[in-house]
């Protein structure tokens, strides 16, 4: 007689019989190798994620710990706050303006909240739009103190309302200070502050000079039969345009009148703030995209540290460029030298889409091709007018512009081609910063507070003893 064999039945965990989930322990098994990198892949993506968040609010919560003092002070109830002016310009290659002003408002202006800073953010649009704001906010400023013009006051506002004096808004703006996002922003800030005290205050209507120089172009004039045809037009645009960006300023002469309205020096400007900030754009900086994802720390570390800077108030010195020529005029321009603070996050211009340095290039092709098209479309518009011709069925149903809708489209196109060409020519890698020898010890910078600095001194020592 045959002895049975041993049970082939698993063992069961007691504990599942009484509750009667014993098919639990049926199921289970040993994942799978793709499970396995599945998990282990989103687990550490997710921890890298986590991580990071939590020590952005660790640092954030760190320096609001160490300013939010400041707004619980009590001052008068007529007091101004404290009120700095943020400069955010266009970062070159992103179509989003707003990029600069964003990493401000998301890395430094809950530090401002928390110290009751208050702040204004001039952004710009376009390349230039920055420059052309601050020097024309420059010279407004230049009109009113030579009485060229009065200063606009709200009717709104009560006869008895006492308006601040122009000495305590000014002192007011010393007490603030600017605050620099990006080296776009710098070259903007730089070459608006120059031409604004170096031209003349006058107000200028651009549009009209722009349309006088058009109009004497002869584009729009009729050929008579035995008149040649003229040059291309683009060719010379382009040739006229670059040949007055790049032409040197007139030097002043012992026997030239100088303009009176210039003035020999300037004044103080409020205390500056750097802010380092680099745009990745394009498909070749996908990588630094990436790490910058899972590193959002470093970012909030550097604009809370700036922030305190700032709130802290201790300034130094501006390292101006080192070599300037004695024989430059007022409005010519010094060369930087890589040890001063003209080259602030100058290593930024290496993330520029390559693409940009073909923007004269494709400036240049578009008008070439514009004015290509603008010859048949105003002998079109002229023999219609002038009922030469009677119109196709296509032109009725679908009216060709008239020679007046002509010369407003190549008015808008001339201004935007124009304005993009000065614009990168401000903020390009190859250009230097609009450097002027009147800004000699007119700025000041904001630097990191006395107790931070003895901490890193001693951190330092205390490694090297080690």
């Amino acid at each position: 007689m045959s002895m049975p064999g041993p049970s082939t039945t698993p063992p069961t965990n007691p504990a599942l019989d009484l509750s009667g989930l014993t098919w639990v322990a049926k199921r289970l098994k040993v994942p799978s190798r793709n499970t396995l990198i599945f998990l282990s892949v989103t687990s550490s993506v997710l921890g890298l994620y986590i991580y990071d968040r939590q020590q952005c609010k660790k640092i954030r919560q760190e320096y609001v710990d160490k300013v939010k003092h400041l707004s619980e002070e009590t001052t008068e109830h007529l007091a101004w706050p404290r009120q700095v002016r943020v400069y955010a310009a266009k970062w070159p290659g992103d179509e989003d303006y707003n990029q600069c002003a964003r990493y401000f408002r998301k890395y430094v202006k809950p530090i401002f909240v928390a110290a009751a800073i208050d702040f204004e953010i001039v952004t710009g649009k376009k390349h230039g739009d920055l420059a052309d704001r601050i020097a024309d906010e420059i010279k407004m400023r230049r009109r009113l103190d030579m009485g060229l013009e009065e200063e606009h006051r709200d009717p709104r506002l009560t006869p008895k309302y006492k308006f601040r004096s122009k000495e305590v808004i000014r002192q007011q703006e010393l007490d603030g200070g600017i605050v620099i996002v990006g080296r776009p922003t710098w070259k903007e800030f730089v070459d608006g502050l120059k031409r604004g005290w170096t031209e003349s205050p006058a107000k200028v209507d651009h549009d009209e000079i722009l349309a006088r120089e058009l109009e004497d172009d002869g584009r729009f004039d009729e050929l008579e039969p035995f008149e040649e045809a003229p040059p291309s037009p683009a060719k010379s645009f382009n040739a006229d345009f670059y040949n007055t960006l790049h032409q040197a300023p007139p030097k002043t002469t012992a026997s030239s009148p100088v303009d009176p309205s210039i003035p020999s020096s300037i004044p103080i400007l409020p205390p500056i703030l750097f802010v380092p900030f680099t745009n990745c754009v394009g498909f070749k900086l996908i990588p630094n995209m990436l790490y910058d994802f899972f590193n959002h720390r470093y970012f909030v570390q550097s604009g809370a540290e700036a922030a305190y800077r700032l709130i802290m108030r201790q300034t130094r010195p501006f390292n101006s460029p080192s070599s300037v020529s004695l024989f430059n005029d007022v409005s010519s321009e010094v060369p930087p030298t890589s040890s001063s603070d003209v080259d602030f996050d100058n290593h930024s211009e290496r993330y520029y889409k390559n693409s940009l340095n073909a923007t004269e290039k494709e400036v240049e092709r578009q008008r070439r091709k514009y004015y290509d098209e603008l010859v048949p479309k105003l002998a079109t518009a002229r023999e219609l007018a002038r009922h030469i011709r009677e119109p196709t069925k296509d032109e009725i149903n679908y009216p060709p512009p008239t020679e007046v809708e002509l010369r407003a489209e190549r008015m808008e196109k001339e201004k935007r081609w124009r304005r993009t060409l000065s614009g990168w020519e401000i903020v390009k890698p190859s250009s230097e910063v609009a450097w002027d020898m009147r800004f000699e010890g007119l700025f000041t910078v904001f630097t990191d507070p006395a107790e931070k600095a003895e901490s890193n001194e001693d951190t330092t020592t205390t490694k090297s003893t080690d």
